[in-house]
This record gives structure tokens, C-alpha cells and sequence, in this order.
């Protein structure tokens, strides 16, 4: 079934919402390395490329189902502010606009519910004020760490920052691992490096970076999927948004059938979390559709799928507008902080 013979997808109230993938989901344990099944993976590049160059133009939803799928896609966001001029006074408006994404007049015009962004991402510096500012909203607070970006900083300060982040309220944790186990073909110790990270987590649940655009082809991408779900990871995430490579829908199909394989032979379901250039809504339209043809509806919610984005939010609440009155507004009419 296409997305365009779906009914609009239900959209629940901020207070029915726990966007904590375990609340939902028996959380991914892992599993102990198979290096069998990871040296075993291939990707067919041409045949991915080929599969996705379709996308874009056969799957299109119209109209109030325009507009409904665009309202699920906010609630799958994880609204981010990763710069090195970050203000407690820009946190602060970030997570207001998290808890109120998108203007009242628009939602009640279109007989909505409110809804809320997944959840806010920031530097651990950041984390305190982030969780104060979501108090009473449900929204989690995730925490970029191990010496993100790059993820090149003493291993033991890696963990210590973790367990700094968790300790400061952060529920979801965005670790980036170490590129160079993947490109050297060194999967255990990509898998020892992502189970300490899984441990030093605890209860907060951990989405693994694996910074794509750096990992020199989609077998590289497809391995590396499978070790760090091995290792207990509770979503497989692109980018971190500062490569020259960022998501892609080649990418992203890649991830996603790692995600399927995982399952069907574990039982455990796993998140995707594409992030890095996704800044229209209808591109948030093809990864939605992607998501259902190749997973299924039940990975359409916020604690399966998130988008990774900062500048996203603003043309959704663009395009919802222009659904409602017929005209486009400036952006300055949607503004994030």
C-alpha cells in the first residue's frame, strides 16, 4: 500500500505521548559479536541508488493528508542546537518552540490536537537548561557526546561525558563512534567501543552516530549498522550534521534493511534516526514513505524514527500555513529562537 491510499495518520495529544523508544519497545539488549553475519554483508550500490532515484516522484500525499503526515513528521523531530555561540537565553527558546511547534491558530484551523517536537538536542553543557525548560512537557533531553563531532577524544573522557550527561537529566544519549575501526575492517573493536557506550548510558537509551559520509561506501554503512546493533544500540543515526556528507536516501535504504534483517532474526526493534540536510517538509515526506514501505507503520513514532534537524520545523510550519490560508508566509512568521 503507497502512502497516497493511507488515511491521514492519528496524531495523539502531548500528555498520551512517551516518545522513549523502551517505553514502548523491549529495548534492544544485543547480542554477542557475529562477525560471520558482519563480514558476510554486501550492498548492491547501484541497485540502492536505483531504488531511491524513485522515491521522490511516485510518492506524494495531497492536501489534508499533506497535512497530517506533516504533523506526524514534527512529533518525529528531535530539534537541535549544536553551535558554538549555543546561549542558555537560545536553549531556552528552542525548547519552547519544541513544546509549541507549531503556531495555535494553524492547529485549530486545521482541527488539530497540540503536539510537540520528539526531543531537543544539545552540547552537555547545555543539558541542565534544556531539562529545566522542558519540565512538565514530556519532551526528553538528548545529549550529543563522546567527543562529538569527531569523536577523537580520550576514550575514558568519552564515557565520563556520557555519565555526565545522564547525570544532568539527559534521557537519550547521541554517541559518534570511531570511524577508523570501520574503515581498518576492526569490528570488534567497534563493538567493545559502542558496548561501553550502551553501559555508560544506563537507563537513558543511546542512538549510535556513524558519521556515513566518512565510512567510504554502503557495505562499510551496512556493517557498521550491524555491530553497533550487536552492541545494544537503541537507534543507528547517519550524521552528525558537520560531515560534507550528511543523510541520503541511498544511506538511509542501506540503514533501514539492516534495521529490518535485525529484527526478523532477533526479534528487537531498532531506530533510525537520519540527520543533516533535511531541511524541507517535502523531503520529510520521502523519508516517511520510506520508512513505511521498507519497515511498516509501527516504526511511525516518534520512539522507532526521528529526524535530526534544526531548520526542518520551519518550513513544515511554512507548508501548514500555506495548507490553511492558500499563500506562503515569510519565515520570519515561524520563527525557532
Amino acid at each position: 500500500m503507497t502512502a497516497t491510499q493511507t488515511a491521514a495518520p492519528h496524531t495523539e495529544t502531548p500528555e498520551a505521548i512517551s516518545h522513549l523508544p523502551q517505553v514502548h519497545e523491549p529495548r534492544n539488549p544485543g547480542m554477542d559479536l557475529d562477525l560471520d553475519w558482519v563480514r558476510g554483508v554486501q550492498a548492491n550500490t547501484s541497485a540502492i541508488e536505483r531504488r531511491c532515484a524513485t522515491l521522490p516522484g511516485r510518492r506524494s500525499v495531497k492536501k489534508d493528508h499533506q497535512a497530517a503526515w506533516l504533523i506526524k513528521a514534527i512529533t518525529m523531530i528531535d530539534l537541535t542546537t549544536l553551535s558554538g555561540d549555543d546561549t542558555t537565553g537560545r536553549v531556552k527558546r528552542l525548547c519552547a518552540k519544541a513544546a509549541h511547534p507549531v503556531r495555535a491558530d494553524i492547529m485549530a484551523a486545521l482541527d488539530m490536537p497540540p503536539v510537540t517536537t520528539g526531543a531537543v538536542c544539545v552540547y552537555h553543557d547545555m543539558v541542565e537548561t534544556a531539562v529545566a525548560a522542558l519540565d512538565g512537557t514530556g519532551i526528553p533531553v538528548a545529549a550529543v557526546s563522546t567527543g562529538f563531532p569527531a569523536g577523537l577524544s580520550p576514550f575514558h573522557l568519552r564515557v565520563k561525558e556520557i555519565e555526565e550527561s545522564v547525570r544532568a537529566g539527559a534521557k537519550e544519549i547521541d554517541i559518534v563512534i570511531s570511524r577508523r575501526h570501520v574503515l581498518t575492517g576492526n569490528w570488534q573493536a567497534l563493538y567493545d567501543e559502542m558496548r561501553a557506550f550502551r553501559t555508560a548510558c544506563g537507563e537513558a537509551h543511546v542512538k549510535a552516530i556513524l558519521a556515513t559520509g566518512e565510512l567510504g561506501s554502503l557495505r562499510n554503512v551496512a556493517r557498521a549498522s550491524y555491530v553497533c546493533m550487536m552492541a545494544g544500540a537503541d537507534f543507528i543515526k547517519t550524521s552528525t550534521g558537520k560531515e560534507s556528507v550528511n543523510a541520503t536516501l541511498p544511506v538511509s535504504l542501506t540503514m533501514i534493511r539492516t534495521i529490518r534483517d535485525y529484527y526478523e532474526r532477533t526479534g528487537y526493534r531498532v531506530g533510525y534516526k537520519p540527520a543533516g540536510g533535511i531541511s524541507k517538509a517535502k523531503d520529510s515526506l520521502v523519508y516517511l514513505s520510506l520508512i513505511k514501505e521498507e519497515l511498516g507503520n509501527h516504526w511511525l513514532s516518534p520512539h522507532l524514527f526521528r529526524f535530526g534537524a534544526s531548520s526542518l520545523l520551519g518550513d513544515i510550519e511554512r507548508q501548514l500555513e500555506h495548507h490553511v490560508t492558500g499563500h506562503y508566509s515569510a519565515a520570519w512568521r515561524h520563527p525557532i529562537g
